[in-house]
């Protein structure tokens, strides 16, 4: 992989990730931007103890453009985008319009393909393995920034979902506090730990692969299952068989199968609903641990997987009890999404 880093007209950073080790990538930024102004800020609630960044700068964010004018494409043909260069293998910048920014932490756009019409899906396992070696580096480049806790790489697929480019992108967030449901897991995995004497997340693993029921599929370093408690109608996890804390821990066998494991995942969920569908939206979250968050040598680096799309033409909607009290009801049982997304494998 060769790593090339530059910057925008506005000054922010963009970094080219390439296969190739000769790749040249001195293309100039021609547009007349002013600088980034954000009035990005984290506001604490006192009820819920939580965070809430507020950014009002983002309603100026560009919406649904048209794809001739979308900018995480290639610059080509006198149209300037984000992207300087002619074509690219991935890419990665500062967001222009970032939920956080400054002291309040960083936001960036990874851009998985310059092609238009694709998605995840479609890459190719050298593809993906790239995108792997984009997250974990820009993982241990954000964790050397004093703001930043937590980093959360992630991608929203689908308008449902709320995306509103429609080129195939992920975003990565430097939080500067440790999230909320990261702090449950690690409230979870303490308790486990004294009440036990044993890590939380091996014992979820253990009892899922000796369950067998809701296991997706299992290869030598990864294992993918719904959980027992999923909050989704169609959810999966996939975990390191080597538990490690973060993206930069994982070792080479981990690396070398996760583009096989992780693009038959997501092919089947495009699969779920039958021929004819359209594609199926979803969010994919990687968890890692914080940097400095005591119980971090506990936490388990994994993938949740999850779509909003109950069944053919319906959404699970976050109505009254969801949204109003965080109690989740989950129409599909997690052993039927299982029986299914086995159903849907790859012939």
């Amino acid at each position: 992989m060769k790593k090339t880093v530059t910057t925008l007209a506005d000054g922010r950073e963009l970094i080219y990730y390439d296969a190739a080790e000769d790749a040249v990538r001195d293309a100039v930024d021609q547009r007349p931007l002013d600088p980034v102004s954000t009035s990005s800020e984290i506001r604490r609630d006192p009820l819920l103890g939580d965070a809430v960044a507020i950014a009002s700068h983002r309603q100026a964010r560009t919406y649904h453009p048209p794809a001739d004018a979308c900018p995480l494409c290639p610059s080509r043909a006198g149209r300037h985008s984000e992207i300087p260069d002619d074509h690219y293998d991935v890419a990665v910048f500062e967001n222009r319009f970032p939920s956080l920014a400054g002291d309040s932490g960083r936001c960036e756009v990874v851009c998985f393909t310059s092609d238009h019409d694709a998605s995840f899906a479609d890459l190719t396992e050298e593809q993906a393995a790239l995108v792997l070696a984009a997250w974990t580096d820009r993982t241990a480049a954000l964790a050397a920034l004093g703001q930043v806790a937590q980093v959360f790489c992630f991608e929203n697929r689908g308008a449902e979902i709320g995306v509103t480019l429609g080129h195939p992108h992920g975003q990565i967030y430097g939080y500067p506090f440790v999230t909320p449901r990261t702090e449950l897991m690690l409230r979870s995995a303490a308790r486990h730990r004294e009440e036990t004497g044993a890590n939380l997340f091996d014992d979820v693993v253990a009892r899922e692969e000796k369950d067998g029921s809701r296991v997706v599929l299992a290869t030598d370093h990864w294992i993918a299952f719904v959980p027992y408690a999923a909050h989704w109608p169609y959810e999966v996890h996939l975990y390191p068989r080597r538990r490690v804390p973060d993206l930069r821990e994982l070792d080479e066998g981990a690396r070398t199968e996760f583009p096989q494991v992780y693009l038959e995942l997501l092919r089947r969920f495009d699969r779920i609903f039958g021929p004819g569908e359209p594609p199926t939206p979803y969010i994919s979250a990687w968890h890692q641990a914080p940097f400095a968050a005591d119980g971090r040598e506990d936490f388990a680096l994994h993938v949740e997987l999850f779509t909003i799309r109950r069944t053919s033409g319906k959404l699970k909607f976050l109505a009254g009890s969801e949204s109003g009290m965080g109690v989740f009801i989950n129409d599909v049982p997690p052993e039927a999404a299982a029986e299914r997304l086995r159903e849907v494998a790859s012939e």
